[in-house]
């Protein structure tokens, strides 16, 4: 293989795993960017903005039951969709 296939080679596959990190999802509680956007985080989660004004990964629900015991089920801005938030302490 010449040097100028190698070259095209390794462009394509560079080319490629960029392309697969640009399609991975966040995890719940990982990271994102735009609260309300369902496509930014896994099957079954929303991006939320947090306390801090952060956003990241919450898992879905329509009642407090599909959440844990320190968390509720609350609405999300951005979107119609609620997810399980921690409770705010008193």
């Amino acid at each position: 293989m010449n040097p100028t296939q190698r070259l095209i080679n390794f462009g394509l596959i560079l080319l490629f795993s960029v392309s697969l990190l640009a399609c991975a999802s966040s995890e719940i509680g990982d990271a994102c960017d735009t609260s309300g956007a369902a496509d930014e985080c896994v099957e079954g989660a929303i991006c939320t903005q947090i306390n801090s004004g952060d956003n990241v990964c919450r898992k879905t629900c329509t009642a407090d039951t599909d959440c844990g015991s320190e968390e509720a089920c609350n609405g999300v801005s951005g979107s119609s969709t609620k997810s399980c938030q921690p409770k705010t302490k008193k």
